[in-house]
């Protein structure tokens, strides 16, 4: 056996996702065993209270942990129904994936609960999502899942109730003013697309070094100055290089008929019908899409071409492009994908939105993006994955 300090960080990295594997077959195996034990009853077979209490005595397990290994083992056999058994799997994929050592078992839970909420025939979907990514970033694929094959259903005939309305309530105390609000999705959009670049935290300096304001006080001192920006009317500030606005993106196709939704900056999905009637506010352009996502239209409003640039990435990229990402624009930098110093050139065609994590990652480690089909388009390292297999972020595509 070589010893782990003679491997070289790829092989140490490789050799850990292996072991890894292996350890879920057996955790697999020992999730069966379990089930079965549970299926013949047991511990009244053997005099005990229950089956925790028989692992107590047999593996040492604490009745916390023999509980949970148990709650496990009954996913996998009430929701997957593994390979092997008398009756065919209930989610088949799910149950192969997990023999191969793919999944973890967080991974079959989430599985599971999304399964519950779309056809059958879309397991092959979800379980890629699973084999792509850790279980948290799978759910949010999963929602989006189904809001796309429910999205055009027909409405129930009981009528829906009407959305709460905007809500505000503040009151003094202590000599200070308390606001409270909740706002519906498109008003806070517009809330936070105002607030987020008034929140920056200042530039470090030598004299006051890094702002010392939590985000909570940053928030709050941006409030302040947005009600002082209100009171001047004038001036408004800006973002991006441009003043605040939100976009409205959704396919030409669905524009025309008044079908399917509009997606805002932030990634919430806004009905059809309020299309036309958000696009005539000031400060909300609509940008329409043709084939294969590509911009069409990117509104009127005149800007200077780096905020154009950006405004076409946005439209594009909906936030971070990196696979698994869910950050928003405002939270997004512009990464040249061949850097400015070895040639390369200040445009879409050369540009991708990263969230400022994984634009340092990009710099960092042997992640590469490339352009493909004109969609950002991003290549594993090798220890990761030794065929480098394509991936693309599913969170933000339309």
């Amino acid at each position: 056996m070589i010893e782990t300090r003679l491997l070289s960080t790829d092989e140490l990295l490789r050799s850990l996702v292996d072991e890894v594997t292996e350890i879920r077959v057996r955790e697999n195996a020992a999730l069966q065993k379990l089930a079965e034990l549970e299926r013949r009853g047991v511990a009244a077979e053997l005099g005990y209270k229950d089956l925790p209490h028989v692992l107590r005595h047999a593996v040492r397990w604490d009745l916390h942990t023999a509980r949970r290994w148990i709650a496990n083992a009954a996913l996998l056999t009430n929701e997957i129904t593994p390979t092997g058994s008398e009756l065919a799997p209930v989610l088949p994929l799910t149950a192969e994936a997990v023999a191969e050592g793919a999944l973890s078992i967080d991974h079959v839970a989430v599985v599971a609960e999304i399964m519950k909420t779309v056809p059958a025939e879309h397991e092959v979907t979800v379980v890629g999502y699973a084999r792509d990514f850790e279980p948290v970033t799978v759910r949010r694929l999963g929602t989006k899942l189904a809001y796309t094959i429910h999205q055009n259903d027909p409405e129930p005939r009981d009528p829906k109730p009407a959305p709460p309305g905007n809500q505000h309530s503040m009151f003094w105390k202590n000599g200070r003013l308390e606001i409270r609000a909740k706002l519906d999705k498109v008003t806070g959009a517009k809330y936070e697309a105002l607030l987020d670049p008034l929140a920056k935290p200042r530039p470090t300096t030598a004299d006051e070094g890094p702002d010392p304001r939590s985000r909570e006080e940053r928030e709050g001192d941006a409030l302040a100055e947005l009600v002082d920006l209100m009171l001047r009317a004038d001036q408004l500030p800006e973002h991006g290089g441009e003043p605040v606005t939100l976009t409205l993106t959704m396919p030409y196709e669905d524009l025309a008929n008044q079908v399917g939704h509009a997606t805002l900056d932030n990634g919430d999905r806004v009905p059809a019908e309020q299309v036309r009637e958000l696009a005539c506010n000031a400060g909300i352009i609509p940008m329409v899409l043709g084939g294969a996502g590509q911009p069409l239209n990117v509104g009127r409003k005149t800007r200077t071409f780096p905020a154009a640039i950006r405004r076409t990435l946005v439209t594009r990229d909906r936030g971070c492009a990196f696979p698994g990402c869910g950050r928003p624009p405002r939270q997004c930098d512009a990464h040249h994908i061949q850097h400015w110093a070895n040639g390369g050139d200040t445009s879409v065609d050369n540009a991708v939105l990263l969230c400022r994590h994984h634009h340092t990652l990009i710099h960092q480690s042997e992640w590469e993006v490339r352009l493909v089909t004109g969609m950002p388009t991003f290549y594993p390292p090798a220890w990761l994955d030794c065929q480098r297999s394509p991936r693309r972020n599913l969170i933000n595509t339309a």
